[in-house]
C-alpha cells in the first residue's frame, strides 16, 4: 500500500527545486500522488477496508489543499506540476 523508499527518493529527486529540497509543495504533492495511486489500487481489491478509505480521503484532501496553495503562490509552477503528474485542473 505504501510507496517504497526508493520510489519516494526518486519522486523527491524528480520534483525537487534544489538538491536538498524535500519539503516544497511540488515534492509533497508528487509523493502524495504516488501514495494515492497505490491506495486506490488497494481499495479496488479491498472494498470494505473502511480505515484505509478514511486515510485515502485524508490524503486526497491534503493534496487538494497543497495544490490550492501552489496555485495561489506560483501559478506557472502549478500548471507545470499538473501537466507532469497528469492531474486534471
Amino acid at each position: 500500500m505504501s510507496i517504497t523508499k526508493e520510489k519516494k527518493q526518486q519522486q523527491i529527486k524528480d520534483f525537487a527545486q534544489s538538491p536538498k529540497d524535500t519539503g516544497s509543495s511540488e515534492v509533497q504533492i508528487a509523493v502524495l500522488t504516488e501514495r494515492i495511486l497505490n491506495m486506490t489500487t488497494h481499495m479496488k481489491q479491498h472494498k470494505k477496508d473502511f480505515h484505509s478509505q478514511t486515510g485515502l480521503i485524508r490524503m486526497v484532501n491534503l493534496r487538494r489543499s497543497l495544490l490550492r496553495y501552489l496555485k495561489r503562490t506560483n501559478e506557472a509552477g502549478y500548471k507545470a506540476l499538473i501537466q507532469r503528474l497528469g492531474l486534471r485542473h
